[in-house]
């Protein structure tokens, strides 16, 4: 990067780089396939291959040879070789940042560099995006018994207890709805108060944990659960699993359902058993990354005629975009494509059109 920034100029990366960091959460294929992650040196070589390829290739004849013209086909038919050329780059395309690099027209090599860097850091840190709240959790779990057994065996001083108990008690601190410091809910918290939960059921089950956690109440090996449970879960999986009646009383949590057309909040989930499924249910949805994120696609991209590049966004339950957001996020593309870039959104369930928006790239 920093030879890209000695070639180019500073200004040059950054605009690149603010493109691709507009688009990283765009950059992750969520689906099983053929991977997308390739090392520099293959990458490298690969162009140096396609170079070579072209050089052998190339015959100025071929510049001599007259063109004929394309029969236009009647109107609203579809051009035949659209649907080849999209099989042809593999549309629809989840993962833009790829895309881009791989067939945006008027990119440099060293911008495709720099999307592909962007795009493997994206990948890196989509599974730590996945596991949040279990990550703070399982630190802020460990440290509390290492240094409580520290404590008990007499290698830490009670005023150094002291200092950490201060400084844990702030970590885990949950403030209310009606706090100013309240701005949802803490990571720390709930990953700290679920796994001190299932430490409890594992040692010293209630009626009321045999009935919602029969696998693991009573087994008597908390360190040989938890471990599993970091191993084989993350957060939405986690919370749906995991989440029990007392930790739902103990934050007081409840479901509510806010819609446009309703004039009133409707309480779906109280404290009965219907209401904690319900409460969990909602929560888990709620750390599903893969559902919060819009699902936007590359749906067709024309590469040799108008360059034109059509983005469908699928709208769940009528969440739309924000459209500041989105205008912006949009003209990040139409820098990185170089030409006049689409986005469609459409509801997931009708197909209906929703909202249109466009955007050129800036000179």
């Amino acid at each position: 990067m920093s030879r890209c920034e000695e070639r180019h100029g500073a200004e040059a990366v950054e605009l690149i780089l603010d493109a691709a960091h507009a688009l990283m959460n765009q950059g992750i294929s969520r689906h099983p396939g053929t991977s997308k992650s390739t090392s520099l040196a293959r990458e490298r070589e690969r162009v140096l291959r396609r170079l070579a390829y072209e050089e052998e290739s190339f015959n100025d004849l071929w510049r001599t040879v007259p063109k004929g013209a394309a029969a236009e086909p009647p109107k609203g038919q579809a051009i035949p070789g659209d649907a080849k050329e999209a099989a042809t780059i593999g549309l629809p395309e989840e993962n833009l940042l790829y895309f881009l690099e791989k067939f945006a027209p008027k990119l440099e090599g060293w911008q495709r560099e720099l999307l592909r860097i962007v795009r493997i850091l994206a990948t890196y840190f989509y599974p730590q995006r996945q596991t949040k709240l279990m990550n703070e959790g399982c630190a802020t779990w460990t440290h509390y018994h290492i240094l409580n057994r520290l404590y008990e065996t007499g290698q830490l001083t009670e005023g150094s207890m002291l200092e950490f108990l201060h400084s844990h008690s702030s970590v885990v601190t949950q403030p209310a709805w009606n706090d100013r410091r309240f701005s949802g809910l803490n990571p720390y918290a709930l990953g700290f108060a679920m796994m001190r939960d299932i430490e409890r059921m594992v040692l010293e089950p209630t009626e009321e944990d045999r009935a919602w956690f029969p696998e693991i109440a009573g087994t008597g090996d908390a360190i040989g659960v938890l471990k599993t449970v970091w191993a084989d879960y993350r957060d939405d999986s986690f919370v749906m699993q995991f989440l029990s009646p007392k930790v739902i009383r103990d934050f007081r949590l409840f479901e509510v359902r806010d819609q446009v057309d309703k004039p009133v909040v409707e309480v779906r989930g109280i404290h009965n058993e219907q209401g904690y499924r319900n409460v969990r249910r909602a929560l888990a949805a709620h750390y599903d990354v893969s559902a919060q994120d819009p699902d936007l696609q590359i749906v067709d991209a024309d590469l040799t005629g108008s360059r034109r590049l059509q983005i469908v966004h699928r709208v769940r339950k009528g969440v739309l975009l924000d459209k500041v957001g989105a205008e912006r996020v949009l003209a990040h593309v139409a820098r990185l494509w170089g030409y006049r870039v689409r986005l469609q959104e459409v509801d997931s369930v009708s197909g209906k059109t929703l909202r249109e928006h466009e955007a050129l790239p800036m000179p």
